[in-house]
Order: C-alpha cells, then structure tokens, then sequence
C-alpha cells in the first residue's frame, strides 16, 4: 500500500510538476490534495510543453487514475479549457475524475481576488495571482461555498448562489464600489463549464478507499510550498491552504498512516512569486541573471519571479515541519556555468545570530550568512546518476543533503522529463 507525496520545500515553483512527472510512470494513482490554479506546473514532455494548472501531473501516463480530491478549489471555466487544450494535443484525460466535495472558485471570487490587492498598504500586499483562490477557501471556511457535488440540483445550486452572493456582493459594494453580480450573470458564466465536467464529478473517496485497499501505488501532488502554507509559511504572505504532507494527505482523503514516502522538493537555487520576506533574494541585477539563466517566470501568471541563492536554514526548517523522507533537489543544471556558488548557512538580525525558529514567525529583517562553494563550470544536462556529475557538483549536492538533514534521491538537470540524476553512484 505505497502512499508518495510530493509537496515543495520553498516558497513554490521547486519543479514539483517534473518530480510527479517521472514519479508518475511507476504509480497508479495520481491525486491533487490542495490548492487551486494559482500554482501552475510545467511539464515538458514527447507531447510538447504543458503548464497544468488543476489537472493533476499523471495525466500523460494512459493508465494512471488521476484525481483533484477534496482539498481542492476548482475553477470550472479554467478546469474545462485546460481538459479541452490536452484534449487537442492528443492526451487521454478520460481517467481524470473530480471530487464532488471540491469547492468552486466562482466568478465573484476572481473579481474580488483582482481588486482586494490594490486596497492593502504597500507593506501588506501578498502579490495574488488573481484566481479567486483565497476567495474561495474564504467561502469554505464561512460555510456559503459551492462545491463541485452541488451541480447536480440546480435549484439548491441556485439558491447556494443567492446565499454566497448576499455576503460576497455586499463586499463589492462596501470595500470596492462595485455593483455586484448576479445570480443569472453567475449561472450563465458557470453553467457550459460545469455541464462538460458533469461526467466527472464523483465521490472520489470510493476510488481512493479501493485503490488503498488493492494495494495501488498513490501519489499525492503539492502546490506552493511549506513557506506558503498557511499556518507555517510566512504569514500573512502565504496560500489558504496547507501545501505540507499532512496538508495534502488530509485533503485528497488518504489517512496519514498511509503515507510511506514524502519528497520535498527543493530548487537549487532561491525563486518567489509575489511579495513578501526573501531572505536571499538578490539585488536587480543579479536577480535578472539568475532569472534569465533559469526561465523564472511564473506559470500561471507569466510574472517574473524574484530570485536568490539557496536557503538552507530556511529549507531545513521546512524538512523539519514537513516530516520529510526525502529531498529532491532541481534545476542543478542553472548553476553550470558558475565559478562561484554561495549558500545561506545562517541568519542574523541587528548584526547578532538568530536560529531558524526565531525567525520563522515573520522571516523579516532577517540577513543571510553566506558559504561560498565552487562551481563546477561544466554541464551536468548528460548526467543520469550521481557518479556522472561532476566533483564539486556532487560536493554541493552532498553539502545541501548535509544542511536539511535528508537524503537527496533525485536530482534535475534539465525541463525534459529524462533529465533526472538517481542516487546511485
């Protein structure tokens, strides 16, 4: 009864999406426990380049049941456009299912979303995707959400609206001026969606309780990252979910005695969409390097990300709070060319050492302790297992495993989904 996860270390965009992709080959169970189309992850595959925002990263796989479970947010309009997009380039995705307690990211949510950022002070602002996912997790926890399930009776489906509508349009109306929605105007924009995704909208908890009880091999797909989440991540600057293991186990129905492995996957380097504390972020310059070396620019919005060196103190802390097994380490191939690698090895703040717990409340006016590690200035895309790297490629390797306390299993050295390092030497 294998039960894998796979949840980010960081701040998000670590790879995770290339990390279930060469997972998937060996699972029969692919489900997306939380989060909604905020964080998007990129695949690059036989089938060309692919950005998937809700379905899950199995989908390519012809006989992997793949599942966005209960922990989700689903927004019908974009679920249904990305289905049709896979649809056109030739992908099977008639073993997608969708879980009939998954709430719905609905067209009030999106507007709210747009215009909530631009009321912060410039201190506050968390750099929103937009998408409405907050929004609707907001609607959740308030008891006057929609889930995916509530499609089937359209009379409560539109009485559910006129519920959610009394509280969301009042908000419009007091804290943006906005005239509001709707109920027609809802319907209208939801209905052609939720029609094409009818078919696959289940209880899911029947396929899950089937596949745990034969013994199929599960994984559990993370968005964002522990730095996000919730309740650890540097709040207020964080998801509305819980992109931790514990997090992503709860929401796709998997009992946490299950689970047998737990990979965090990390990116060899620093990247954060949005605002809030980086530790290690860079100044413009060299930022803009490091960004054009590694293409970070975010998947769902296209926005550039801000870039730093790696964050070990704040990587171990999130091993320690995430429990996990495992470390899979990214994009090790960006740092090809460097002569020089420096790493953050420590924290202090007003010019005296902090631990990684002090300055996990906020991770503000927090300044990083550097080590520098030389570079291997050689290209590591060819390699396929550890021996194959260069020496001080491994040396770093070793040194980050060092760091957070856990084994590095897997290593990217490129987008395609071959170009995977394996731990044997």
């Amino acid at each position: 009864m294998p039960v894998t996860i796979v949840a980010g270390v960081q701040w998000g965009d670590e790879g995770k999406g290339k990390i279930v992709d060469c997972l998937a080959a060996q699972m029969d169970v692919v489900i997306r426990g939380q989060g909604g189309p905020n964080a998007g992850h990129t695949i690059v595959n036989k089938h060309g380049t692919f950005a998937l925002h809700g379905v899950p990263s199995g989908i390519f796989y012809p006989n992997v049941l793949n599942i966005i479970g209960p922990g989700t947010v689903v927004d019908p309009i974009q679920l249904a456009a990305e289905i049709a997009a896979l649809d056109t380039a030739g992908i099977d995705t008639s073993r997608l299912l969708i879980s009939e307690r998954a709430h719905l990211i609905m067209p009030y949510h999106r507007l709210l979303d747009s215009l909530d950022d631009c009321r912060r002070p410039s201190n506050l602002t968390v750099g929103s995707t937009g998408c409405g996912v907050g929004f609707a997790y907001s609607d959740k926890a308030a008891r006057i959400g929609i889930r995916a399930g509530d499609f089937r009776d359209r009379t409560r489906l539109r009485s559910l609206i006129d519920v959610a509508l009394d509280r969301n349009n009042a908000l419009l109306k007091a804290q943006f001026g906005h005239p509001g929605l709707t109920a027609g105007e809802i319907l209208s924009a939801v209905e052609p969606a939720l029609s094409t995704l009818a078919s696959r909208i289940v209880d899911t908890s029947a396929a899950v309780e089937l596949a745990l009880a034969d013994g199929r091999r599960i994984l559990l797909e993370g968005q964002l990252g522990v730095m996000r989440d919730l309740d650890w991540g540097a709040y207020p600057f964080v998801t509305s979910s819980c992109p931790t293991p514990a997090g992503l186990a709860a929401g796709a129905g998997i009992p946490p005695q299950r689970v047998t492995r737990s990979i965090g996957v990390m990116k060899a380097y620093t990247t954060s969409v949005g605002d809030g504390p980086l530790p290690t972020e860079l100044d413009a310059h060299e930022s803009e390097r490091l960004r054009s070396m590694g293409g970070e620019f975010g998947a769902t919005t296209g926005r550039p990300r801000r870039c730093g060196w790696l964050d070990l103190v704040a990587a171990r802390w999130a091993c320690a709070v995430a429990g996990f097994t495992e470390v899979a380490l990214t994009k090790l191939d960006i740092l090809d060319t460097l002569a020089e690698i420096p790493v953050c090895t420590g924290y202090t703040r007003n010019g005296s050492p902090i631990s990684a717990s002090a300055a996990s409340f906020d991770w503000i006016d927090v300044d990083p302790i550097y080590e520098k590690m030389p570079g291997w200035l050689t290209s590591t895309t060819g390699a396929r297992h550890v021996g194959d790297l260069p020496v001080n490629a491994r040396a770093y390797v070793d040194f980050c495993a060092h760091a957070v306390g856990r084994p590095i299993a897997m290593i990217g050295v490129g987008r395609q989904r071959e170009a995977i390092v394996t731990s044997e030497r």
